[in-house]
């Protein structure tokens, strides 16, 4: 059964904004002549790394609310402009909407079990969430009502 994370996108306003700032620095990556992984950099690696990657997502909570997810492609040492040691989550590129879950904040990444993951925004099952705007979807979800 794969394991997921759980982590801030601190300074993002929307899954549209995240997606925005990711499109831009694969762009910079690119014009660099670095190899275009869309990744996010975290101090510690996860230990339980083939639970994440059989499967595993990130989940990114946006303004206190869990909107979106991908999935973990690959987990890899790294290190930052400044030289110190750092831990790569590699992404795959496509943010997928999730039904809009409140969540506290955390310092971090923390692991999510595949019990505790909110549904995708897709086909079916999203009960017509997915076609409401996503400035709609987070305010429900902030009065509780999705």
């Amino acid at each position: 059964m794969p394991l997921h994370l759980i982590k801030l996108s601190v300074g993002t306003d929307s899954v549209e904004d995240l997606a925005s700032w990711q499109a831009e620095r694969l762009r910079q990556l690119k014009r660099d002549g670095q190899k275009p992984d869309l990744f996010h950099r975290t101090f510690q690696m996860p230990k339980r790394r083939e639970d994440l990657l059989d499967g595993g997502s990130i989940y990114w909570v946006i303004k206190g609310i869990i909107q979106a997810r991908q999935r973990l492609i690959d987990l890899r040492e790294g290190i930052r402009e400044d030289g110190t040691p750092c831990s790569l989550l590699i992404l795959d590129r496509t943010l997928v909407p999730v039904r809009p879950t409140p969540r506290r904040p955390f310092q971090g990444w923390r692991y999510l079990s595949n019990d505790d993951v909110p549904a995708d925004l897709t086909g079916s099952s999203s009960d017509g969430i997915a076609a409401m705007p996503p400035k709609m979807r987070k305010d429900l979800a902030e009065l509780g009502l999705i």
